[in-house]
């Protein structure tokens, strides 16, 4: 396969493909694995942090940190899965420090807060809004699992990968916090 069909059809490439590339030219490797998962990243960030902005930034810290990864085109090494878990990472860092300042501001007096509204609130409807405010409710690791498994649509085997956890114990834990996901969606609502 020529450098130049790779570059072309680089969503269709192979982990191995790109790894034999950066044996010759780290940086062209750089370069594919970019243009394979940065649409993938950055979505799976979206849907994590809800903030366009921070998404895109945290897709460029995920893979100025891959390059920096010594081992990242080694043969064996699972390049999506450690692009997906040091994304979660990221994100989910990125979140609890949001919420966080949001409790300090909420603690001083007279502060006034403004909630900035959200594109991907007003393109998706009412069930969207009822979903995300279900997996604020969950706890992290379950609100992780459901996010790798139906927004970023990993397998089994990836989300292994990603959390560093046992296959089975991706099994029950999804199977956990698909069934305690419907009790929060079936719980009444308190006005």
């Amino acid at each position: 396969m020529t450098l130049l069909k790779l570059v072309h059809g680089h969503e269709n490439l192979d982990d191995d493909h790109i790894k034999d590339v950066a044996r010759t030219d780290r940086r062209q490797a750089a370069d594919l694995v970019i243009r394979k998962y940065r649409d993938a990243i950055f979505h799976h960030a979206v849907h994590i942090v809800k903030d366009y902005q921070e998404a895109i930034d945290v897709t460029q810290e995920v893979f100025i940190k891959a390059m920096r990864e010594r081992r990242f085109f080694d043969e064996g090494f699972k390049m999506k899965a450690w692009l997906y878990r040091v994304t979660s990472n990221l994100c989910f860092n990125l979140v609890r420090n949001r919420k966080r300042r949001t409790a300090i501001l909420d603690t001083m007096p007279k502060a006034t807060k403004t909630e900035p509204i959200q594109l991907e609130d007003v393109l998706h409807g009412e069930k969207q809004e009822e979903m995300l405010a279900a997996l604020d409710q969950m706890t992290e690791d379950h609100k992780k699992i459901l996010m790798l498994r139906y927004y970023s649509d990993l397998s089994y085997a990836e989300i292994s990968d990603t959390l560093g956890i046992k296959l089975g114990t991706v099994m029950s834990r999804l199977s956990r916090a698909k069934n305690r996901l419907m009790e929060v969606l079936d719980a009444p609502t308190v006005s």
